[in-house]
């Protein structure tokens, strides 16, 4: 529902194209899919649904990809066949873990690009000076943020 029948086909048949001339101007270009299981992500709804301070990550699209979840995987499945060509892979990355998800997929991506080790000066934190009659000014003369999380969290 996203598009039409006919931008959907136009889609898939113009973006391999596009990639492969991406690529061939010298772009790296890098397709990353970050999988998640059905029952990680219902985990991860309901956690958003409960934690007022992550409710805003719960989006309409969110409520909608639980009935049409099938439907999602099948056209993610298509656009694969598609658009996982040589000169552009689709690298996926099990993600029911998000932390172990992010490490290996940047891993992976730092394996892909050519680069070599930078020598880093050795740094050290200056002495801080004393105080030369600095005096923060009140805070009624400034206007602050309220503090909005703490009221969310009590």
């Amino acid at each position: 529902g996203f598009c039409t029948p006919d931008e959907y086909r136009r889609f898939l048949q113009q973006c391999p194209i596009f990639e492969r001339l991406l690529v061939e101007d010298g772009i790296l270009l890098r397709k990353y899919w970050f999988s998640v299981s059905d029952a990680e992500q219902q985990r991860r709804f309901e956690s958003r649904l409960n934690d007022p301070m992550r409710r805003w990550k719960l989006s309409p699209m969110d409520l909608e990809s639980i009935t049409r979840w099938e439907d999602y995987s099948r056209a993610k499945d298509e656009m694969f066949v598609h658009t996982d060509i040589p000169e552009s892979r689709w690298f996926v990355v099990e993600s029911d873990d998000k932390r172990t998800a992010r490490l290996n997929m940047i891993s992976h991506l730092l394996s892909t690009i050519p680069y070599h080790d930078v020598q880093r000066p050795l740094l050290e934190l200056p002495e801080r000076p004393a105080s030369n009659s600095y005096v923060r000014p009140p805070r009624t003369q400034q206007t602050y943020v309220p503090d909005h999380a703490a009221a969310l969290t009590e």
